[in-house]
C-alpha cells in the first residue's frame, strides 16, 4: 500500500516549537518569517502557526496588487 499526500491538510504548529521557513497565524493570518522557535502571535496573542504556501513571486503580486487598488481610490 502506498502513501497518498493529502493536499488539503495543514499541519499546525503550537508557539515555541522548533521551525524554520514562513509561518502564518491560524488565527489572524500574520505572518512571520522564522530560524528557532515559533513565537506567539504579536497581533491577536495566537499560539496556532501554519507553514505559508511560499512562491518566487508572491510578495510581487501582493504589492502589485496593493499598488493597483491604490490607484483605483
Amino acid at each position: 500500500m502506498h502513501d497518498e499526500r493529502n493536499d488539503d491538510y495543514i499541519e499546525f504548529l503550537s508557539a515555541g516549537a522548533r521551525a524554520k521557513g514562513q509561518y502564518r497565524c491560524s488565527g489572524c493570518g500574520y505572518g512571520v518569517t522564522v530560524h528557532d522557535e515559533l513565537p506567539i502571535c504579536p497581533m491577536c496573542a495566537g499560539t496556532s502557526w501554519e507553514l505559508s504556501a511560499w512562491t518566487p513571486f508572491g510578495t510581487a503580486r501582493n504589492l502589485q496588487a496593493t499598488r493597483g487598488a491604490s490607484a483605483v481610490l
